[in-house]
């Protein structure tokens, strides 16, 4: 049902979904960038069931109550539960879903690195160290207004070299057009 009503909103837009996901690919972080508007939710989930990417992305448990967390499951969130670990402290969002990708036979997780749909200088790093963790590939998801094209991009493995593969994902990223473009990636 989704997957059509998602092809029905592409039609009627005349967007269109450009290449593929990795048929043996089970486990990854997938970036979508870039994120400049809440526009971006309704066309990349679209794009997603349109491809058969099982794609997920994470938020408190203190939200996923009632019939607004009945919503965001249906839409893909997962209820982080940042329990204690052996000694006193919580763990962190980034431990919490290292965990869940290595306790899943599939999971992909959806993370926007900027944290924010205005500019940011800076990405967050977590998506990274998350992958890292995991030892699972970073998959880039893109949405270009421009072209109306919402497609998967280059998968990177993580080797520890942060600063370097975060320059070739933002490379990527520079090549597509958000729709504020003025709070895209530079």
């Amino acid at each position: 049902m989704m997957k059509l009503l998602s092809r029905f909103v592409f039609w009627i837009t005349g967007w269109k979904v450009v290449g593929g996901w990795p048929k043996d690919l089970r486990k990854a972080v997938m970036i979508a960038i870039p994120h400049t508007s809440n526009w971006d939710l309704l066309y990349a989930r679209a794009a997603f069931y349109i491809m058969d990417v099982p794609v997920r992305f994470t938020i408190k448990k203190e939200v996923m109550v009632g019939p607004l967390g009945w919503f965001i499951r249906a839409l893909g969130g997962l209820s982080i539960d940042r329990q204690k670990m052996a000694g006193k402290r919580k763990q962190t969002y980034t431990e919490a879903m290292v965990e869940m990708l290595k306790n899943r036979e599939e999971l992909v997780i959806m993370v926007t690195p900027e944290g924010t749909r205005s500019y940011a200088k800076r990405w967050k790093t977590g998506f990274y160290h998350i992958a890292l963790g995991a030892d699972v590939p970073i998959v880039i998801g893109y949405l270009d207004y421009k072209k109306k094209h919402a497609g998967i991009g280059p998968m990177i493995q993580p080797n520890g070299n942060l600063e370097e593969q975060m320059e070739q994902m933002k490379e990527f990223g520079r090549q597509v057009t958000g729709k504020y473009p003025e709070q895209g990636i530079r």
